[in-house]
């Protein structure tokens, strides 16, 4: 079967970048060793002009989404397999996590220490990560090296080595970062909050496990992890840089093709909607707290999304230049930070937010907050500040698509959200056309104030407190 393209041109000023966004971040060595191919790409973005964005099905049935640019040497790739750690065996939390963290320490012939140099001669980038719903990858490579590249990232997935020695090592570093975890704030905060918003919901236990799990954790259940989710009906794939439609079909089928045709996921239900009001404090011998607050969202395909996402970035994902930020830091002084987010997981969303702010302060702050939400709820915003956020919102985006590789993270997340390949064509009109009654119609949906779920770590003045970490 030959390569086939569809092509579809795109203003890549016009994408949304949802907060569920995760960006894999490369390695110092690599950020060394590789040019940035997508400056000039950057440069037409900032401008607003068009990109051609294709559709690639390699010879073996394996699609990607492509922008070609032979400008400089490097090639990025991003790719996603659905499942993430939802798919963590119960009492075995953080198994997709310690999966990422095993993907480098050998596969093959090559141990950990032969993996990791023949890497590192190739100027290779290659990392994972895991969300709730998706395991990430990020590979990158120097155009003369790709197919050796390509050989040695396929040999991970394929046949990685679990070697006893090397997820003994690494169990090691996950425990340590779980003891560290312990005594921060924010991470207490949000691995308690998700317990109490989504109870018995795989979205209720944490990521990256607890310090039973990882410990239970055999290399046998590192093969099982990568054997029922690994597979090709359960990935999507982006590249951007010097490569054709015809070599990247062939580095598909080099990659991918030897994995599993389907997938073998365990069935994950939508959660229940969140239900407040309910307050859990955790004592914590830091000299502030930490409050994270929040009640069920909007899911990515409602049509009030949009609308909700305006929403969300006047009332705490603008900065300084937020509601909560103004009401709570420059009005009265009461936090460092305040901010709010929605997150449209696949199985059910939140609208969740933070705030850091001293242990006498604690109270006052959330009745701010609270106080704040129901307004909103019930006024609803001003025209000014609707059109405020509609111009940052849609004259901001060309801003990240500063390299290769976070345009490839965007084409990889619109594929994630099934947005279709001209959702970038879309976009502004999606947003210019959200009215103030949109608005006040999604704030009353949206704020159920009186429903906040909240826990607070830290030393509260006059808060009930409840001893230890979250189970």
């Amino acid at each position: 079967m030959p390569v086939t393209v569809r092509t579809s041109l795109a203003v890549f000023g016009l994408c949304l970048a949802v907060a569920a966004q995760m960006f894999l971040a490369p390695s110092a060595m690599a950020q060394k060793a590789l040019p940035d191919s997508a400056a000039p790409l950057a440069k037409e973005t900032a401008q607003g002009h068009t990109m051609s964005i294709q559709e690639v099905t390699s010879p073996g049935g394996i699609k990607a989404w492509l922008v070609e640019s032979h400008v400089n040497p490097l090639i990025s790739i991003r790719f996603a397999f659905f499942g993430g750690a939802a798919q963590d065996a119960p009492g075995k939390e953080g198994q997709a996590y310690f999966v990422t963290s095993m993907m480098d320490e050998g596969a093959g012939e090559l141990d950990a220490t032969a993996f990791q140099e023949r890497s590192e001669s190739l100027a290779m980038q290659l990392d994972f990560d895991a969300s709730r719903d998706v395991m990430l990858g990020s590979l990158q490579t120097l155009t003369e090296n790709k197919d050796e590249v390509f050989e040695l990232a396929r040999l991970a997935m394929t046949e990685p080595r679990f070697d006893e020695s090397a997820t003994a090592r690494v169990k090691a570093q996950i425990l340590a970062g779980l003891k560290y975890d312990e005594n921060d704030p924010a991470t207490v905060a949000s691995i308690a909050w998700d317990r109490l918003a989504f109870r018995d919901h795989p979205y209720g236990r944490p990521v990256k496990g607890s310090p039973e799990s990882i410990s239970a954790i055999t290399d046998d259940d590192l093969h099982d992890y990568v054997h029922r989710v690994f597979a090709r009906d359960k990935l999507v794939v982006s590249a951007v840089g010097d490569i054709t439609p015809e070599e990247l079909g062939k580095a598909l089928d080099t990659l991918f093709g030897g994995l599993p045709e389907k997938a073998d996921l365990r069935d994950v239900a939508d959660a229940e909607p969140p239900l407040g009001p309910a307050r859990e404090v955790i004592k914590m011998n830091v000299p502030q707290s930490f409050a994270q607050f929040g009640f069920r969202g909007i899911a990515r395909h409602d049509d009030d999304f949009i609308p909700a996402y305006i929403l969300n970035y006047i009332i705490g994902g603008g900065g300084f230049s937020s509601r909560l930020m103004e009401e709570v830091r420059e009005k009265r002084g009461l936090a460092y930070s305040v901010t709010s987010n929605l997150f449209p997981y696949q199985h059910g969303s939140v609208f969740v937010g933070n705030v850091a702010t001293k242990n006498e302060a604690v109270g006052q702050s959330l009745k701010v907050i609270q106080d704040e939400l129901e307004d909103v709820a019930e006024n609803g915003l001003t025209e000014d500040q609707l059109d405020a956020a509609k111009s940052y919102l849609t004259g901001a985006y060309a801003l990240r698509f500063e390299s290769s590789s976070s345009i490839a993270n965007q084409l990889l997340w619109i594929q994630i959200e099934d947005l279709g390949i001209d959702y970038v064509t879309k976009r502004n009109a999606l947003i210019e056309a959200v009215t103030l009654d949109d608005i006040k119609r999604v704030a009353g949906r949206l704020l159920a104030a009186d429903q906040l779920i909240t826990t607070i770590v830290g030393q509260p003045v006059e808060e009930p407190v409840t001893e230890g970490a979250p189970g």
